[in-house]
């Protein structure tokens, strides 16, 4: 309940703050525009941000016959979740990672990388299914991407109003305010992005372990993982850093996975699983090492 109340305090600042940007810019009539246009993104992103992407992604949807094992597997761990199975994408791309997408469980997909299905074992891709499940059963999929859609739009706004700043206007921002404006609100927008992106992790994860029935094995399948994404690189997601929070784990590397470190450390994800189950222990201290 806390963890729902958080997420919609703060997509109710995400918002507040896009409006907020408007109002600076063009005073009352560019905080209306703003409103519309925040309303009308939304729109598109519950709608449409699904489709859009999984083809930003190359993602193919698979079938039964064409992939029998993954098929059936999601299948047995959605129906042990009470979920309608979701439409299955395979992305190829060496790099292992996988997200789920859609506005409500009945619309949702699921996409895994090939090189996910070649380095994890079954019990491991199925701790990885069991945590897409629980952002689908939780609505994460709709909350993350509308969160993605104002983040991405508070940014075109703010380079929008300057770009189009009228100098003779003595009602709109100065210079240095218009700057102040292009720089701290996207800033700001992705600060509340990411916030909202790590609490869902920890609860997906705790759900996730539930939904497959082995902690561990999705402990296991992180630090797998979290190796890959620092040795295999993803240049869609380079290229599209603002939806890299919907993945199991940030792809991307060095200085701009920092910057846009939309997930939760590593280590502490993985000693919160160890801690589900009684081996513990001394594991997570060896973990905690290899990161």
């Amino acid at each position: 309940m806390m963890n729902l109340l958080r997420t919609g305090a703060l997509l109710a600042a995400l918002t507040a703050l896009f409006v907020g940007v408007g109002f600076l810019i063009g005073n009352e009539t560019g905080m209306t525009i703003a409103l519309v246009i925040a309303l009308a993104t939304n729109a598109f992103a519950y709608w449409y941000s699904d489709s859009l992407l999984l083809r930003t992604y190359g993602a193919r949807e698979i079938t039964r016959a064409s992939h029998p094992e993954l098929y059936a597997l999601v299948a047995e761990l959605a129906r042990g979740a009470e979920l309608p199975l979701p439409r299955l994408y395979v992305i190829d791309n060496d790099q292992p990672n996988a997200f789920a997408t859609g506005r409500n469980p009945d619309n949702a997909a699921l996409a895994v990388h090939t090189g996910l299905l070649r380095m994890l074992t079954r019990e491991e891709v199925a701790g990885v299914i069991g945590h897409e499940l629980a952002h689908i059963r939780n609505y994460d999929t709709l909350t993350m991407t509308v969160t993605a859609t104002l983040a991405g739009a508070v940014a075109a706004l703010a380079n929008i109003g300057i770009s189009s700043r009228d100098p003779h206007d003595q009602n709109g921002p100065s210079f240095l305010e218009g700057l102040l404006i292009m720089l701290v609100a996207p800033f700001a927008a992705g600060i509340i992005q990411m916030a909202i992106s790590r609490s869902r992790e920890y609860e997906a994860d705790r759900i996730g372990a539930t939904i497959s029935g082995q902690p561990n094995r999705l402990a296991d399948a992180l630090l797998k993982i979290h190796q890959g994404v620092r040795h295999l690189a993803n240049p869609t997601a380079e290229a599209n850093p603002a939806t890299t929070h919907v993945f199991i784990m940030n792809p991307l590397q060095g200085w701009i996975s920092d910057l846009f470190a939309s997930h939760p450390p590593t280590a502490e994800r993985v000693r919160r699983l160890r801690a589900m189950t009684p081996e513990a222990g001394a594991a997570i201290g060896r973990v905690a090492r290899t990161l």
